[in-house]
């Protein structure tokens, strides 16, 4: 008996009207490269950690934190409160916010233990959402790609401030301040605190003063995403400054934590939301209605993870042995820059057989003063899909790349991609 198509009994399915998503892009760049049998082929799309060998790095300290958890015969397996793991909240609160933080003394702050970075931005959506007099959201043009999904699947409204100057390949901090000033009154206006996603450029601590200004003035409420706290500059401190500030003037505002790159810890998806209020009051009622949003969601949050962070933020050794393993990574990080910038700016040119040190075309200087994770290089899609095809790179069609994902071995075969795609697609 011939088997039938199994299209053929698409018809009996009550799912048969259901259209065919299409692909999420960087999760399709990097089943392409999977497939891909090319020996020199360099994946520089997922925003992960690389070292010089092209492998994930587990940290020590989490490799050490892990024994102790192991080790802990006292330590179950039990539920967590709806809320997480309160120790796990009190250090996230205090790492953000820091140590002598006049709003955590106040208890004006509440933290809850959310899924990594994404799931923290989520809860706080569907938190505003319900709570919040405006549904209207600001986001940086561009931003990271999920930051959309994230905020419009809890109902809110998306719009956009200018952030990226294409031709300065920096920030049109104009152009930001007189979109704010034009924002909805009370509007909301999400904030990278450090390390841009997509592009690389962070405000001065003088530029964020002014955005603290305008905003304060327009009654606009922050919500920061914090997901590359320690991983631009290495400091704890240095890379949570412009959230502080806006703390510190007694405003309210939100921010989502991430543990995802400084930690390592991408798949214990680990995170943590913050609300700053007013009064300790207030904030106590906040905590009383983001219960009931996570309970609908996932009921509490996984225990793993945020016993990693908590057993080595509450050690000082074990910080300590933290910091200097970001400090060797945003290091690494800082080099790679160096050495791509270098190559491009000295690339050898052929013209009429006569090598001339002329350089790849353009100004590749933003790769050295755009930080953290990303460089936005300014290569347009054509470009990209050009380098993919005949040079087996895979980044983001809008010309992101990964700097940590780059070695100094893939920099001559990186160099030689984007050289052909400048000289020959424009």
């Amino acid at each position: 008996m011939e088997s039938k198509n199994s299209n053929e009994f698409d018809g009996d399915s009550v799912f048969k009207n259901v259209v065919r998503a299409p692909d999420i892009p960087v999760y399709a760049v990097m089943v392409a490269y999977r497939e891909d049998s090319s020996p020199v082929k360099l994946n520089l799309g997922m925003g992960v950690y690389r070292t010089e060998e092209g492998k994930p790095l587990l940290l020590d300290v989490v490799r050490q934190a892990e024994k102790l958890l192991v080790n802990d015969l006292s330590a179950n397996k039990e539920y967590l409160p709806i809320t997480g793991m309160p120790e796990f909240n009190k250090l996230s609160a205090k790492l953000v916010f820091g140590d002598d933080s006049p709003a955590i003394k106040e208890n004006r702050v509440i933290t809850v233990q959310c899924l990594s970075g994404s799931g923290s931005l989520r809860i706080g959506a569907e938190f505003l959402a319900k709570h919040y007099h405006q549904r209207i959201v600001y986001l940086s043009q561009p931003t990271y790609g999920n930051h959309p999904n994230l905020l419009a699947a809890a109902g809110l409204s998306l719009k956009t401030y200018r952030y990226y100057d294409p031709l300065t390949h920096g920030l049109d901090f104009q152009g930001m301040l007189e979109d704010l000033a034009g924002a909805s009154s009370g509007a909301i206006v999400l904030l990278q605190v450090s390390g841009h996603n997509p592009t690389g450029v962070d405000p001065t601590l003088e530029q964020w003063e002014q955005i603290r200004q305008l905003m304060r003035l327009k009654g606009l409420l922050p919500y920061f995403d914090c997901a590359y706290q320690g991983f631009v500059s290495a400091s704890l401190d240095a890379d949570a400054q412009s959230v502080r500030m806006f703390v510190a003037d007694g405003g309210e505002c939100l921010v989502a934590q991430s543990y995802s790159k400084n930690m390592g810890l991408y798949g214990e998806r680990v995170g943590a939301l913050s609300i700053v209020c007013k009064t300790a009051n207030v904030a106590s009622l906040v905590e009383s209605q983001l219960k009931l949003v996570i309970r609908s969601m996932y009921s509490n949050p996984p225990i793993h993870g945020a016993s990693i962070v908590t057993a080595i933020l509450k050690d000082r050794d074990m910080q300590s042995q933290w910091t200097n393993e970001l400090k060797l990574m945003t290091d690494r990080i800082s080099n790679m820059r160096r050495q791509l910038y270098n190559a491009l700016r000295d690339k050898d040119q052929l013209a009429m057989d006569v090598v001339c040190l002329a350089g790849t075309p353009g100004d590749w200087s933003h790769i050295m003063r755009q930080v953290g994770m990303y460089s936005l290089t300014g290569l347009n899609p054509e470009q990209v899909a050009f380098m993919t095809r005949e040079y087996h790179i895979y980044m983001s069609s809008d010309g992101r790349i990964n700097m940590a994902g780059l070695s100094s071995k893939g920099v001559s075969h990186l160099v030689d991609a984007i050289h052909a795609a400048v000289t020959l697609i424009v």
